[in-house]
């Protein structure tokens, strides 16, 4: 059966999949752009046939929402879907600072304090939708409520599902970058999607049996983020100056990278993109999402997406002891540029 996170997702479906357009960079992480490179970003992607637009009140201090809201509050609404996130309100801060102090290039004007409760996150959804200039969001996510207090995704996910019953949106879930927590609430049946980073890609796939296995079974979504590890992924040859998981990477894991990537050489393939064909080939990852600064970024990465990747890479990755078996669909997995019907798209 299609989940309610598929059918919604149907509407951004390519060839290849599903390609997100993850709005952290467009909120000036890690490095600012201009209202005008970043508006010419977010049109290339439409150009190029993004749907799929992911963001946060976190990103930016609420600046990722604004940009992205300047793009899409005049297109036909029916044609893309947004996901955007709750916990983190913007207040404003007794004593601002010149620059944010959590990653993001902008002012720091504004603090975020955690709030899941029902009336802390209509409020945060109704100044998302406020800032994006729409009239609705298709999903919400509770933002890291592992980062907050013990119990906090619960309640979340409690507050969340007030919002569905409401029809207010229309499907709920959690982002984080922790696996730790999720089965159960998967097998509870307490949400619809998660939007997992870093823990599923040729370098980390600690969310395999943790996570994908029961989101499998229950019916549940999952969009992976961070598939180029936060960087060290996102070249053909990785090098020691790339960053791993928000850091520079150690040479034991930049070493890994290499290897990888060799095998990627050896059938023709760059390393960002099976880094980006990866994560579909399991069924329970229904869309992939990235950060994109740039519209020669979109243009790389979409070409990246298309790449016809050989099965004989998946079985040489595993023979090598960089891919457990597991990851890999057992049987032919020639490639398929429509996909399977339902699910992800198998790329092969």
């Amino acid at each position: 059966m299609t989940s309610v996170v598929e059918q919604l997702l149907a509407r951004a479906r390519g060839p290849y999949g599903v390609l997100g357009f993850g709005g952290a960079p467009v909120g000036n992480f890690a490095a600012a752009m201009d209202d005008e490179q970043a508006g010419r970003t977010l049109r290339r992607a439409w150009e190029r046939g993004v749907r799929y637009f992911d963001t946060a009140p976190h990103y930016g201090l609420g600046l990722s929402e604004r940009r992205l809201g300047v793009e899409l509050r005049h297109r036909p609404r029916d044609e893309f879907v947004i996901s955007t996130k709750a916990g983190r309100l913007l207040v404003p801060r007794a004593r601002p600072l010149d620059r944010d102090d959590d990653g993001f290039v902008v002012p720091g004007d504004l603090a975020r304090r955690w709030d899941f409760s029902i009336g802390g996150v209509e409020r945060s959804l109704r100044e998302s939708l406020e800032r994006l200039g729409l009239d609705r969001i298709d999903i919400l996510l509770a933002h890291d409520p592992d980062q907050a207090w013990d119990g906090a995704a619960r309640e979340a996910l409690a507050s969340l599902a007030h919002l569905k019953t409401a029809g207010v949106v229309s499907a709920i879930g959690i982002g984080t970058n922790v696996t730790a927590g999720l089965a159960p609430l998967i097998r509870e049946g307490l949400l619809d999607v998660i939007m997992l980073a870093n823990r599923y890609s040729l370098l980390d796939h600690s969310a395999l049996e943790s996570v994908l296995a029961p989101a499998r079974d229950a019916g549940v979504a999952v969009v992976a983020a961070g598939v180029f590890a936060t960087g060290l992924l996102s070249t053909a040859q990785p090098s020691p100056g790339a960053t791993y998981e928000y850091r520079p990477a150690d040479a034991a894991v930049v070493q890994r990278a290499r290897r990888i990537a060799e095998i990627c050489a050896d059938h023709g393939v760059p390393l960002p993109a099976a880094a980006l064909a990866f994560p579909l080939l399991h069924p329970a990852v229904a869309a992939v999402a990235i950060g994109m600064r740039s519209p020669r970024e979109v243009d790389e990465d979409i070409e990246r997406f298309a790449t016809d990747i050989p099965a004989g890479l998946w079985r040489d990755l595993v023979a090598a002891g960089f891919l457990p078996a597991g990851a890999v669909p057992a049987g032919p997995t020639s490639h398929s540029p429509e996909g399977p019907p339902g699910g992800a798209a198998a790329r092969s």
